[in-house]
């Protein structure tokens, strides 16, 4: 490991605004039992009495990356409260140093995997949930893909009725699959574009009249406004960016597109560009 990273672990030590709990904080084993489960964390149901000291909505950012997205969203909703998810610390380094040196009482970062998302947050606690360019998992399994049902039924157990999951994605083949989820499941779809910079952000079938002040708080307009570092060197490539909101309300257990879905059609459709756009140390 190199000394930089580990200077910015250190300082990760210090930043008030990003929670960093040790894997057995949240997993332990069953008694008598090889099976973990996950416990819940201090932190759950208590984010915006213990990191905000307000009630305002909380919006998540899954694989966050640096943070640039998360703060973004913050500078211009300064009455929603936002918090980026990563796993990497080096990479949420950025964004806590950021949102530290600039003060800024609305963002917080959480390091941890996606897969515990649900020890973090209490039923009702999240009012909405940003995808932004996360691993299409192209060739790895179905339930890794963060809009999945076995993600979707995590989501459930936080997100406030009537919440909404955003998906931003230079991936063809995940904005596919995730529409082949939501007709799997009859969820609504409110808004939806397939290149959002040349067609704009399209009202969905189910799309409620309150809808654009619920997003962001500035309407459909953050979809383009605010950008991630990675978008924009996809949009110097001339690659277009997909975007859609959904919400997950449902009865009983979700049902996965089967067939419904043509893996092969749109993994031909993705091309070899995925090579580049999803390489790990590309994110780092």
């Amino acid at each position: 490991m190199g000394h930089g990273k580990l200077k910015k672990f250190a300082e990760n030590e210090t930043f008030r605004c990003l929670l960093q709990p040790d894997a057995n904080a949240v997993l332990a084993k069953e008694p008598g039992s090889r099976e973990l489960k996950l416990n819940a964390h201090p932190i759950k149901g208590r984010w915006g009495a213990d990191m905000f000291g307000n009630n305002n909505p909380i919006v998540l950012e899954l694989g966050c990356g640096k943070g640039d997205y998360t703060i973004a969203l913050a500078l211009r909703n300064p009455g929603i409260n936002y918090i980026g998810v990563d796993i990497k610390g080096a990479r949420l380094w950025k964004g806590a140093k950021y949102a530290t040196e600039h003060a800024l009482p609305n963002v917080a970062f959480l390091r941890t995997r996606i897969e515990f998302i649900e020890a973090f947050f209490g039923p009702g606690e999240v009012s909405q949930i940003w995808l932004t360019f996360s691993d299409p998992q192209l060739r790895g399994s179905e339930n890794a893909r963060l809009s999945s049902p076995l993600f979707l039924e995590r989501y459930r157990k936080f997100l406030a009725p009537g919440g909404i999951v955003h998906l931003k994605t230079d991936s063809r083949y995940l904005y596919e699959y995730t529409q082949a989820v939501c007709r799997a499941n009859n969820l609504p779809i409110l808004a939806y574009g397939t290149d959002i910079y040349h067609q704009g952000v399209l009202p969905g079938p189910d799309r409620a009249s309150e809808t654009p002040d619920q997003v962001g708080g500035d309407g459909w307009a953050a979809v383009t406004q605010v950008q991630t570092f990675y978008e924009k060197m996809f949009l110097e490539m001339g690659l277009p960016i997909t975007y859609m909101a959904f919400q997950i309300g449902h009865e009983g257990p979700y049902a996965f597109p089967g067939e419904a879905f043509d893996h092969e059609y749109w993994l031909e459709a993705e091309g070899p560009r995925r090579s580049f756009s999803h390489q790990p140390s590309k994110r780092d």
